[in-house]
């Protein structure tokens, strides 16, 4: 079970988060100015439930994917991480396995990109955070759990995402994802979850396993990219990766070209997004 001293951390760190702070409104009638249990679930990806249980301790004893997710949206510093974890009966992870930690800086650059879609991957291109307009863009995340948070299984073994591709698009995604993946591997090559990832990925997808084999090379670049959105339709935006130094992150960061069609698309799905989100 999980200890009674983790529950207590747990809801002492959450009412200290402003929901400003976190993306969300801040709405009326609010009984206390940090974060309610429903919010922590949604940042968290977990269900209102467990947070509940956690926090009354009557839980099972947390995974390291459910404590890092639930530093991650109470914006614990690292110290702070590091003592949940304690707190759960677990060893923080390691520099042998992947980073999941969003510094204070990536994190005061969400803060304020409000307005733009913005995502956060770690090296295995696992979904870490993704801000409101980001969901409101590509779809809620907040549903996708295990293997479905990656990338990677999504592009070869999921359902694929809104990115409309021509074949040669296709092609360089698959290559540098696939690259990305291998430079992981020998980064990290302790890392449990990561091998699983590629094993299981090489079994059930014979592209994946062709590239693999292959020893193939490729790079994210600066691309522009249209977006099949079910209710504004085809929005075309500028899509940036960018690296963070020492961190080991992935930010995947959509804009569009001011004064156009597209932008004004943009802005009116992000609204629409946030209120699904929200309301």
């Amino acid at each position: 079970m999980a200890s009674r001293e983790f529950g207590v951390a747990v809801r002492r760190w959450r009412d200290r988060v402003p929901p400003a702070a976190a993306g969300l409104p801040a709405g009326r009638n609010r009984r206390a100015a940090g974060l309610r249990r429903e919010e922590l679930a949604l940042l968290a990806g977990i269900s209102v439930d467990y947070v509940t249980r956690l926090e009354q301790g009557r839980a099972d004893n947390p995974s390291v994917q459910v404590v890092e997710a639930l530093a991650r949206a109470l914006r614990l510093s690292r110290a702070e991480r590091a003592h949940l974890f304690q707190l759960a009966g677990l060893a923080p992870p390691g520099p042998e396995t992947v980073p999941a930690y969003i510094t204070a800086s990536v994190q005061r650059l969400l803060d304020r990109l409000t307005g733009t879609p913005v995502a956060v991957y770690d090296a295995s291109w696992t979904l870490l955070v993704a801000n409101p307009p980001y969901a409101a863009l590509m779809g809620d995340p907040s549903h996708l759990h295990g293997n479905q948070r990656n990338g990677v299984w999504r592009q070869f073994l999921g359902e694929g995402t809104r990115v409309r591709h021509t074949s040669q698009s296709r092609s360089e995604l698959e290559a540098a994802l696939v690259a990305d993946l291998r430079a992981a591997t020998a980064r990290y090559p302790s890392d449990q979850h990561l091998r699983r990832l590629v094993a299981e990925l090489r079994a059930n997808s014979d592209r994946f396993a062709e590239l693999w084999e292959a020893g193939v090379v490729g790079h994210h670049e600066a691309a522009r990219k249209t977006i099949d959105h079910p209710q504004v339709g085809p929005v075309t935006l500028d899509c940036d990766v960018l690296s963070v130094a020492g961190a080991d992150l992935h930010i995947m960061v959509y804009t569009a070209e001011p004064d156009t069609e597209d932008a004004e698309r943009l802005a009116l799905l992000t609204v629409l997004g946030t209120q699904a989100l929200t309301g």
